[in-house]
């Protein structure tokens, strides 16, 4: 594995398997191998974000730009980490850590207004204006007892599964594309 022109061995594959809590099958991993390589077009053992670009669904994505900061010089154990959130095996809590990494773009562990507002604006774009934008997401979080001012940490995401879907009900369609 550490050359994407590499073949994947026995040992790699159930390795692979390991790091991902087995969520893909041994001939998912080898088929995902196959698209890593077909992406890591200078072999070099990892993905940088000019070629994750090169995937059209993703580059079309309107939080390409969030993901790319998540995905840029994935080797590939971690390019399948990446994609464990899509799998259908994924629990609802690991689809919920994906999202929460998706927001907290700066990697501090919290989530601001500001961020979830930037995600909106992203998905909107000019479909809403900011005051819109402003609006919903203060009404959401007075609903679920936040303020402009709280910061949410994994574990408000996770209590917040029902009311957050009013915010984030939509990113799924957005960030399929891989």
């Amino acid at each position: 594995m550490g050359s994407a022109s590499s073949v994947l061995t026995q040992y790699d594959i159930e390795e692979v398997q390991e790091h991902c809590s087995n969520l893909f099958s041994q001939q998912e991993i080898v088929s995902l191998y196959q698209r890593f390589c077909q992406l890591d077009r200078n072999a070099k053992g990892f993905i940088s974000a000019d070629e994750f670009l090169s995937v059209p669904e993703f580059a079309m994505n309107p939080l390409s730009q969030r993901l790319l900061k998540m995905v840029d010089g994935l080797n590939f154990k971690d390019f399948v980490a990446f994609l464990s959130a899509f799998s259908g095996k994924a629990t609802t809590q690991q689809k919920i850590e994906f999202i929460f990494k998706v927001y907290d773009s700066d990697n501090n562990g919290k989530v601001s207004f500001n961020d979830i507002l930037e995600v909106l604006r992203d998905l909107s774009g000019s479909f809403m204006s900011d005051e819109q934008r402003e609006k919903v997401l203060r009404q959401v979080l007075q609903e679920a007892g936040y303020s402009k001012e709280s910061y949410l940490m994994l574990d408000d995401f996770i209590k917040l599964e029902g009311k957050k879907k009013k915010i984030v009900g939509g990113m799924d369609v957005y960030i399929h594309g891989i």
